[in-house]
Formats: C-alpha cells, sequence, structure tokens
C-alpha cells in the first residue's frame, strides 16, 4: 500500500520537488476538494465521521493531481477532469480503508487507523460508500472509456489484494511474482489516474499508451520506494509504524532479495518471523540489518529508479510545458523520498 507525507513536510526529503505539480493544480484541487467534502457526505452520521477521519488526515493526494495535470497537458478545458479526479480520490481511500483492515493495522498517516476507532466492520463498508460515490461521479462525466478505465483498475485493484493475500507468509514468492502483485494492487490506480486525462480530452491511442505507461510506471516506483522505507525510513516520514511491513508478514521487494541470497540460518530466520510469525524482541533489527548485509534496500530503490526512468520516456515525445516538466518532477519526488 501506498504511503502519504503530508505537504506541510515538503521541506524534507526532496519533497519540493512536488511544488511545481501542486501550484499548477492548485484551482481545479480546490474544485476536488469540495466535491470531495460534499460527496462524502451523508445522513448516516459514521459515514462522513469514518471518511473524514482518512480524508483529513493530510495525505498529498497525488493521484487525482496526476488526472488534473493528465487532462491539461492533454489540452481539456471542460470540468469533468474534476470529477474524474475526486474519484480517483475516493477510489484510493476506500482501498486504504479496506487494507488496513485486511493487514490490521494500526497507524495511517501519523494517527490511528478507522478501524482502530470504528471497528473493521465501518471500515470496510464506508470504503464501500466511497467506491459507490466514485462510481456515480464517472458516470454524471459520461464517457464510457473513462469509467471503463477506472473501473477495470477497481477490479485489478481487489485482484492484487486477494494476489497480496495469497503471497503472504510465503518465502517461496518470486521477485516476478512481488512485482505482479504490485502493479495491480498499487500501479493500477496511477495509470487510469493518468490515462482518463487524455480520454477526456478527445487524444489518440498514442497520448493514452503514453499516459497508462507514464502511470504503471511511477506507482511501480512510488511502491518500491514505500517498501525500502518501511526498513530504512522513521516514523514521521512514513505517516506509519517503520517495520509494519514486517510485524504483518509482508513479502517486500528488500526481503524477496534477502531471502534468496542469504545462509541457511538467515533462511531460517525469515521463515520463523514471517511465515510462522513468531516474531520476538530485537528481530526487526535483526531484519534490518540482513537487508543491509545483502545491500537489498539500496537494490529496491535502484528498481525504483528503473521505473521512473521508463515513466520518463514515456512522456518523452511531448512539447515541452510546465505540465510535462512537473509530471516529470513527480518522479524524482517519488524516488527521493529514499534519500
Amino acid at each position: 500500500m501506498g504511503l502519504v507525507v503530508p505537504l506541510d513536510e515538503s521541506k524534507k526529503k526532496g519533497a519540493a520537488r512536488i511544488e511545481p505539480l501542486v501550484a499548477l493544480v492548485s484551482a481545479d484541487m480546490d474544485l476536488v476538494n469540495q466535491i470531495i467534502l460534499s460527496k462524502a457526505g451523508s445522513d448516516v452520521e459514521m459515514i462522513p465521521e469514518v471518511a473524514q477521519h482518512l480524508i483529513s488526515s493530510g495525505g498529498k493526494r497525488l493521484r487525482p493531481m496526476l488526472t488534473l495535470a493528465a487532462a491539461r497537458m492533454s489540452g481539456y478545458h471542460g470540468d469533468a477532469h474534476v470529477k474524474l479526479a475526486a474519484s480517483v480520490e475516493f477510489m484510493h481511500t476506500a482501498t486504504l480503508l479496506h487494507d488496513d483492515v485486511v493487514d490490521e493495522s494500526e497507524m495511517r498517516r501519523g494517527k490511528q487507523t478507522a478501524r482502530m476507532v470504528w471497528g473493521n466492520q465501518a471500515s470496510v463498508l464506508v470504503g464501500d460508500f466511497l467506491l459507490g460515490q466514485a462510481f456515480r461521479m464517472m458516470v454524471e462525466v459520461g464517457s464510457l472509456d473513462a469509467l471503463d478505465v477506472l473501473s477495470a483498475a477497481a477490479t485489478v485493484i481487489a485482484e492484487g489484494e486477494v494476489m497480496q493475500l495469497s503471497a503472504a507468509k510465503n518465502m517461496a514468492t518470486t521477485e516476478d511474482e512481488y512485482l505482479a502483485v504490485i502493479k495491480a494492487k498499487t500501479a493500477a490506480l496511477f495509470s487510469a489516474a493518468a490515462e482518463v486525462g487524455p480520454i477526456i480530452a478527445d487524444k489518440g491511442r498514442d497520448a493514452r499508451a503514453a499516459f497508462r505507461s507514464y502511470g504503471t510506471n511511477l506507482g511501480l516506483a512510488f511502491q518500491l520506494i514505500d517498501d525500502a522505507l518501511d526498513y530504512g525510513g522513521n516514523s514521521a516520514d512514513l505517516g506509519k509504524n517503520v517495520g509494519d511491513d514486517f510485524h504483518e508478514g509482508k513479502i517486500t521487494l528488500p526481503v524477496v532479495l534477502a531471502y534468496r541470497r542469504g545462509s541457511e540460518a538467515e533462511r531460517a530466520f525469515w521463515q520463523r518471523t514471517l511465515e510462522n510469525g513468531d516474531i520476538q524482541d530485537g528481530d526487526l533489527e535483526k531484519a534490518i540489518a540482513l537487508l543491509r548485509s545483502h545491500k537489498t534496500i539500496d537494490e529496491t530503490i535502484e528498481r525504483a529508479r528503473h521505473f521512473g526512468s521508463v515513466a520518463r520516456d514515456a512522456l518523452a515525445t511531448f512539447p515541452d510545458s510546465g505540465w510535462k516538466s512537473s509530471l516529470l518532477e513527480v518522479i524524482d519526488f517519488c524516488i527521493e523520498r529514499a534519500h
């Protein structure tokens, strides 16, 4: 799952690189935020309470900003991109609510998860409500192609969640299998968020493919940096507890690589802690030491750089503009969080 660094921490970790995009989409994002506040409302009192708990907690809303920027860069001048951007954010928020239940997470963006405050049932059901609102807004836009892309992404994300569940606590997971999980679970929404921009601007297949590639590879880079930060970051930057992936038994890329390169004793350690869930005092520190000794955190960051390069190349044929520059800088922002 993607972690969130609040905008007010923009002076850290090279986060200033997202500021050009924030400035360009500022007026549109004001409209998106108004829609989000409106559509998160309900006469059922618990729904806005749970929704606002997460929506108002400081996420940078990168995915809806991608939708706005992709539409504007494609020459779009209407207002449908605003509703689609709000739909994207609702889809993302719904997946976070659902993820926290599946992962039994206690922290999200520096505070208790909704499930810890209202319970698992409320978190799942409010997530379903937000998904329903997202699809209502897509229908209001009236673009069957945009609806097709975003609804397909919702299906792929759900498949990714099930794939991750199957891979959890399975040390036999390969790098290819893990990349397939995050491509579905994380990159699919980045991809759809970017692709709907040229769709509503009536651009052709080439533009759609370019933005789809940009979003997919940006999403892969984003998630791989998250994986590295879970073992090499700190709670203030993560917006969650360092080592959450370890304690939840998640098999992420740094672990996949370390397990395959490790000694028999090291593999036994990973099997005890992640497969069997027998985590003792000092095990997280040992896990981090093993990852560092095999340089798998650094290599995960290098994998992220590769996907960042692919994302950059996807936009190479577009003419230079402020929109293009800001989207390219977002790639650096996502990767430089690890430094």
